[in-house]
Order: C-alpha cells, then sequence, then structure tokens
C-alpha cells in the first residue's frame, strides 16, 4: 500500500517540491506554497508538514526549502515529528532505520532533482528497524 504524503515548501523549495509531487504516483496532501514568486516564511509550512503527520492525516511528511535546513528546524518543534534534511540515499536509508524519522526535509539549492528522486524513494521505502534504536527514539518524546 503507497504512503500519504503531505507536502510543503517555501518559495525557495517551491520547484522541487512540484517536482517531486510530479515523478511519485501517491496519495499527497499539499500544504503550499504555491508558486515561487511570492517571498512566504518556511516556519508555517514545516509546521503544517508536522501537524499532518502528527494529526495522522499523512504517514510521511516532505518539507522543502532552500537548504532543508530552516524548514527542518520548523518541523521539529512539533513534539511527534522526527524530522531529518537529508542530502543523499544513505542518510535517507539511516534516518528511517535508526530514527524512525517521520519527515524527509530536502534542500532545493543543495541537491539536483535526480538525486532528490532517489532521495525520498529511499525514504519512503525503508522500514524502521526497531530494536536497539526503539529505545532511544522512545525517548525524543520524553518530557526532560
Amino acid at each position: 500500500m503507497k504512503p500519504i504524503v503531505a507536502i510543503a515548501s517555501d518559495h525557495g523549495g517551491y520547484e522541487l517540491k512540484e517536482f517531486i509531487k510530479d515523478s511519485f504516483k501517491i496519495k499527497w496532501i499539499d500544504l503550499g506554497t504555491n508558486n515561487a514568486k511570492t517571498s512566504v516564511d518556511y516556519p508555517e509550512f514545516g509546521y503544517a508538514v508536522a501537524q499532518a503527520v502528527a494529526e495522522g492525516e499523512a504517514e510521511f511528511g516532505i518539507a522543502v526549502c532552500g537548504t532543508g535546513i530552516g524548514i527542518g528546524i520548523a518541523a521539529n518543534r512539533h513534539p511527534k515529528v522526527r524530522a531529518a534534511m537529508c542530502t543523499d540515499t544513505t542518510m535517507a536509508r539511516l534516518t528511517r532505520e535508526h530514527n524512525d524519522a517521520n519527515v524527509l526535509c530536502l534542500g532545493q539549492r543543495l541537491i539536483g532533482t535526480e538525486v532528490a528522486l532517489d532521495i525520498v524513494k529511499t525514504f519512503l521505502e525503508t522500514e524502521f528497524e526497531g530494536g536497539r534504536h526503539e529505545r532511544r527514539v522512545n525517548k525524543l518524546s520524553e518530557t526532560q
């Protein structure tokens, strides 16, 4: 079964967001933005993806900005989200296997489109290993 994926970007990630959506035939929840010309604030879009994943509207989220860093920081402010900025498939595989990441963050200015597609495919197809990693992931939800 193909997952439902929430996706959003700011203006700096709009073109990559649209390319990803067009390349994968899955159910997308597009949370904006709607063009690359109007300057918008990445925290709004990072948090929108996080909220959709946390509330169970989507199994995974993809958040794109110029670097993937700012939108990832915004997404990680939600306590039920484990967002990871990835620049290659090894990072995407390991963040799923070891961290059970549920939001993938990408930087349009840092990676090419074909690399981005490989990263998305790896992220969506990789399962969480559990085991010793589960204890560590559970600590991310604990209040300190």
